[in-house]
């Protein structure tokens, strides 16, 4: 097994707080919810950090996590760790398509019980490979071995990959940039996933500037209650430090 050092998974303070928060909402969804997607509207909301610090928050609290780098058009997170053996680094496209084994994707991490698949090769046809039966199957048979599998996909706002990846998991969260993204277009969003029949487990607001006056410990939420018809599914909105 190829293993990677990660480099920058430490948070100060109050963005550890705020992740041991996040994932203990995230506990409290059910033990059904094993399989979560998450998501965006646009590109750079910061979508791929908060998966990766999430998966790393789960994996310190001792719980076993794979995170599935699923988005095959633009991913980052391989640039985000060290690789420790010389090499390729094979990836989910690699296994997809037949060119690999699940278990020569599967990387390890310094972080004791975290593993990480990244994306691989760009592909020519990403939404039909995360579509393809492979793909489930994979899904159901790491399901069996670890406790939270973490699935970063595109977002949904410019192609339908995650809508398709949502369909093998138990549960997704909107990443939404602070004052970036309009009411309508995250409903827009939401209307998209549901017709996956994907439970919409909340939403995370990101990027949030407590800087500007409005923002306090308590006026953050006053700012967004335009987001307040998210209400069975808002588990997430409060969380805005990522």
């Amino acid at each position: 097994m190829v293993k990677v050092k990660l480099t920058d998974w430490k948070q100060d303070y109050q963005m550890d707080e705020a992740y041991k928060a996040l994932r203990t909402n995230l506990q409290f969804c059910g033990a059904d919810k094993k399989v979560i997607s998450l998501t965006s509207c646009t590109p750079n909301e910061g979508k791929s950090n908060v998966a990766f610090h999430l998966a790393c928050s789960l994996a310190e609290s001792g719980k076993s996590v794979l995170l599935v780098d699923a988005d095959l058009r633009k991913s980052v997170l391989l640039g985000r760790v060290e690789v420790e053996e010389a090499g390729e680094v094979k990836g989910l496209t690699h296994y997809l398509s037949k060119q690999a084994k699940l278990a020569d994707v599967i990387c390890g991490t310094t972080l004791p019980k975290f593993h990480i698949i990244f994306a691989g090769i760009v592909p020519p046809n990403p939404a039909e490979l995360l579509g393809s039966r492979l793909f489930k199957d994979m899904i159901r048979t790491v399901r069996d071995v670890y406790d939270y599998i973490i699935v970063d996909t595109p977002p949904l706002g410019r192609v339908i990959d995650s809508a398709v990846v949502a369909d093998a998991c138990d549960g997704v969260v909107i990443v939404i940039e602070a004052g970036a993204i309009s009411y309508r277009y995250v409903q827009e969003i939401k209307a998209q996933l549901e017709k996956s029949g994907c439970p919409i487990l909340g939403t995370i607001l990101n990027k949030v500037d407590y800087t500007r006056e409005g923002y306090g410990r308590y006026g953050k939420y006053g700012k967004y209650g335009k987001y307040g018809k998210y209400g069975k599914y808002g588990r997430y909105g409060s969380y805005g430090d990522y």
